[in-house]
Order: C-alpha cells, then structure tokens, then sequence
C-alpha cells in the first residue's frame, strides 16, 4: 500500500499530495463528527417523546424523572423545559405575568437549542467545501498533465507516438480520478451528517412545542 501511495504521488505530482493531505483533514474531521453525534446521542429521542407524553397525561413527576438518565440533546432540552416551567408553576404569579415569563422561557430554552444544534453543525461546511474543490484540483491536476504531454508530444516532433500519448493521458486523468475519490465519500458523509441534524431539528421542535403547550397547572397523576 505504501508503493502504491508512493507511485500515485509521483504520478501525479503535488495535485494528487494536496488531495492526500485535505483528505486525511477530511478524514479526521468526519471522525471527530460521528463521536460527536454519539455524545450527543443524536436521533435517540424515544426517551424524551415517552416524558413529554407523561407530561402531557398530567404526570409531570414522573415524566422529568424519566429523563435523569439519558445523556442526549433531546433529553437534557426537554428536561431543562420542564423543570423551569415546573419552577414556574410555583410562582404566585397572575395569569398574564406567567404567560409572559412562559414565553421568555421559551424563547430561551429555543435558543438554547439552535446554540446546540449550531455546534452539532459545526466543521460541516468544511467538510462540504472539500466536496467542491477535491474535483476542481483533481482537475486542474489534469489539465496541467495534459499541457505537458502535449509539449512533449511537441518537441518529440516526428518520432512522437501513440503509446507516449496514451501514457500522457492516463498519468494526466489520474489526478481528476484522486479528486473525485476524496469528493464522493465525503459528500456522502456531509449529507448523512446533515439529515441527521435536519432530523434532530424537528425532533426538538415538536418535543419542546409538546412540553409548553401542555397547559399550565396540569394536575399531576397520583401514583
């Protein structure tokens, strides 16, 4: 493998060593993404759609507790919700001071979830940008080789032939190859990253609209 590795750099020259180094970054990028997405338990949220059904039923004890030992996104915005209206509730407040505050809890508790979302996404439009330049390099890799076969093809004159024009050919395509190697696998890892994070969005949405429109002093289930 490391003849092999050797061989594609002296083929194809600093195109195909620039494409070696943005996809071992690539690499590590996408990597440090999926562990990531594995701490924050990313699209585990049958948990937290379990609670905010209890939550809604009435059983707001038990629907919080239900959530102290799951680690994920979804979990810790829906228990923070849940236990600052509970806090809320508390309150000798009249009907309008509470729906005030509720939307301001509301509001901060949503923006809480975008800055969380937003580190989730961060490092992706990286990781789309070497989509779009792995090609272009490969590319440019190959218009450059096919500029030098043709002058060498020029200076051989008459004595040029076919076989030196193939192997020009195949060296000089070899760098669009590369570029299209690392752009694709990438490019596939962005979008599975992104719909999982388009996924997650709505799971929050519809979790944390379910936790505040359950309705205010909700009497709890007995039991």
């Amino acid at each position: 493998m490391v003849e092999t590795s050797t061989s594609l750099l002296e083929l194809g020259g600093p195109v195909v060593l620039i494409l070696l180094v943005i996809s071992m970054a690539a690499l590590a990028v996408i990597f440090a993404k999926v562990f990531q997405f594995s701490s924050a338990r990313v699209g585990r949220n049958n948990q937290a759609r379990q609670a905010v059904a209890l939550w809604r039923s009435g059983d707001r004890a038990k629907a919080a507790q239900n959530l102290l030992k799951d680690r994920s996104l979804s979990a810790s915005l829906v228990r923070g919700a849940m236990d600052a209206i509970q806090m809320l509730d508390q309150q000798p407040l009249s009907s309008q001071e509470r729906d005030i505050r509720e939307e301001r809890l509301r509001e901060e508790i949503s923006a809480r979830a975008a800055d969380r979302l937003f580190a989730l996404a961060s490092w992706l439009k990286a990781l789309d940008l070497v989509t779009q330049i792995a090609p272009l390099l490969g590319l440019l890799g190959t218009v450059i080789g096919m500029i030098d076969t043709f002058q060498t093809l020029q200076d051989s004159g008459a004595a040029a032939s076919p076989a030196t024009l193939a192997g020009g050919i195949w060296v000089a395509l070899l760098t669009t190859a590369c570029g299209l190697a690392v752009a694709i696998p990438v490019s596939v890892a962005v979008t599975w990253f992104e719909t999982r994070l388009e996924k997650e969005r709505a799971a929050l949405e519809v979790l944390l609209t379910g936790v505040f429109t359950a309705g205010a002093g909700v009497p709890q289930a007995s039991g």
